[in-house]
């Protein structure tokens, strides 16, 4: 599994390897909406940016992450922020999270068309096993999303996190498998496709 900086590209997104550079389109995207000031997700502020990417870049270095900066190709901006995390040769398995878009695309193909290229990326060239998502149990949104996806609730880890507006998460663990990506790639296909008809 290699995990050296790369972009990857599906129809209405590209993933391009985050760096610094960053900082400040991000600061933008997550302005709209005010995301930084959400209760499940954690978005960055103009105050913790650098950390939140120093952070990613780290994990990297020490080749447990893979952050990406996700661009809607329509209009050529930074939307969100999206990594393969907890990256697992030995296993053949990684999550996908840390995941968060400005307001005007959440609901939008961007969300399925980055996990689309996650998902062929991590099960068609790392020829991974297990991919997992875990979100917090309060993120509705998130959770239905998820399930969108074809993926499937695994169970509730209690006291997972330490937020930090100080709240202790629960996170909601979904996983997908090699034996079922065939079937969740020709749906999130045909979905991208439904939408653009």
């Amino acid at each position: 599994m290699d995990v050296s900086p790369i972009t990857l590209v599906g129809q209405h997104v590209r993933l391009e390897p985050l760096t610094q550079a960053h900082a400040e389109p991000l600061i933008a995207a997550a302005g709209d909406g005010e995301l930084w000031n959400s209760t499940v997700t954690i978005v960055p502020s103009r105050n913790t940016v650098s950390d939140y990417i120093q952070a990613a870049l780290d994990g990297q270095t020490q080749g447990r992450e893979l952050p990406f900066v996700i661009i809607s190709k329509s209009s050529n901006q930074i939307v969100g922020t999206t990594r393969f995390y907890e990256i697992r040769p030995h296993d053949r398995a990684a999550a996908i999270g840390y995941t968060w878009l400005a307001k005007s695309a959440q609901r939008t193909a961007v969300n399925t068309d980055a996990k689309l290229v996650l998902l062929t990326h991590a099960f068609e060239t790392w020829k991974c096993m297990r991919v997992e998502l875990i979100t917090d149990v309060l993120n509705e949104q998130s959770r239905a999303a998820i399930l969108r996806l074809g993926a499937k609730q695994e169970g509730i880890l209690r006291k997972h996190l330490s937020l930090p507006n100080g709240r202790i998460r629960d996170s909601v663990i979904f996983s997908l498998i090699d034996d079922e990506w065939p079937d969740v790639k020709q749906r999130l296909a045909t979905r991208l496709h439904d939408n653009a008809s």
